[in-house]
């Protein structure tokens, strides 16, 4: 009888701790943006340097996403608003600098450059023209923190 009691305590011994190397051995990895986003641009790499607000669209010819984009900038195109597309096979360069790593994408940046918002994939022009809106006038949209995830 205590032969089998020594032998069942010492079986739970050995569960307890490999159940304990084993959690141990799940730390989460950290967690890591699938595709990074500029957090700050010079505003002199862009078109209108002196505009209050930037809208760069960094694409490719061949991203069947980037379809219809420059369309939904052009509408934002003002005397606050300066856009800008920078087609990597134009602007490889650019591309290389900010480190754009995945396409669309599509930042909203003030005038020191800072970047406010950015969008990495297709966008809707709601999409777009309410985080424009919200980073002009805080608090002006039903979503202020649309494109906020930098």
């Amino acid at each position: 009888m205590t032969l089998r009691l020594t032998i069942a305590a010492a079986i739970v011994v050995v569960a307890v701790v490999v159940a304990w190397r084993i959690e141990r051995q799940r730390a989460a990895p950290p967690t890591r943006d699938a595709f990074p986003v500029p957090h700050q641009l010079d505003r002199d790499d862009f078109p209108r340097p002196d505009a209050p607000w930037l809208v760069a669209l960094f694409s490719a010819e061949r991203c069947d996403s980037c379809r219809g984009i420059p369309e939904k900038l052009d509408v934002l195109e003002s005397d606050l608003v300066a856009t800008a597309v920078v087609a990597d096979e134009a602007r490889r360069d650019l591309h290389r600098h900010y480190d754009i790593a995945g396409i669309p994408t599509v930042v909203i940046a003030d005038a020191e450059g800072v970047v406010r918002r950015a969008f990495v994939g297709p966008l809707t022009a709601t999409d777009l023209w309410a985080a424009v809106a919200e980073v002009r006038a805080p608090g002006t949209t039903p979503e202020p923190d649309l494109g906020a995830d930098l």
